[in-house]
Formats: structure tokens, C-alpha cells, sequence
């Protein structure tokens, strides 16, 4: 996802899923001024990836959570999609 011209950075991770038990959610930062659609960076995925690792959530963000070195905090963002899954 990061070779797609409009995108920044991405995060990708497992999230939960009622049927497969676990699906894949990418979260994105788009470059300033670029814009993209989820459509867009599923089949720009698609023509890239194999199927099982082509994300099937897509959420656009202003930024991702980082520590203080800047690796992206994969763990809060699954953290976050359990949260939301339990509410």
C-alpha cells in the first residue's frame, strides 16, 4: 500500500471478524492534497497482493498512533478495532 502514489503510510492489521474470526484492516494516511477512495486502494491491493492479504477494511486516518522513535503502534490499532468490536 505505501507503493500507491497517494498514500503516506499505512498500517495494516488482523482485526475481529464474526464469521472468519479475523479479517485484515488497513489504516492509511493519504499525502497532502492526494485523495483516494477504499475502492481504489482495495484493487490497486488486489493487483499487488495475494487474496488472503488484501485488506477487506479500509479506514482513512490523519495520522497513526506512534512511539517516540515513529514506529507505528500496530498493537493500539488492533487494541482499538477490539474496543470497538466489544461496544
Amino acid at each position: 500500500m505505501d507503493a500507491h502514489p497517494g498514500v503516506l503510510e499505512a498500517a495494516v492489521v488482523g482485526v475481529p471478524h464474526e464469521y472468519r474470526g479475523e479479517t485484515v484492516k488497513a489504516y492509511i494516511v493519504l499525502k497532502p492534497g492526494a485523495s483516494a477512495t477504499a475502492e481504489e486502494i482495495e484493487q490497486f491491493c488486489r493487483e499487488r497482493l495475494a487474496a488472503y492479504k488484501v485488506p477487506r477494511q479500509i479506514e482513512f486516518r490523519d495520522s497513526l498512533p506512534k512511539t517516540a522513535v515513529g514506529k507505528i503502534l500496530r498493537r493500539n490499532l488492533a487494541d482499538e478495532a477490539r474496543m470497538k468490536k466489544e461496544l
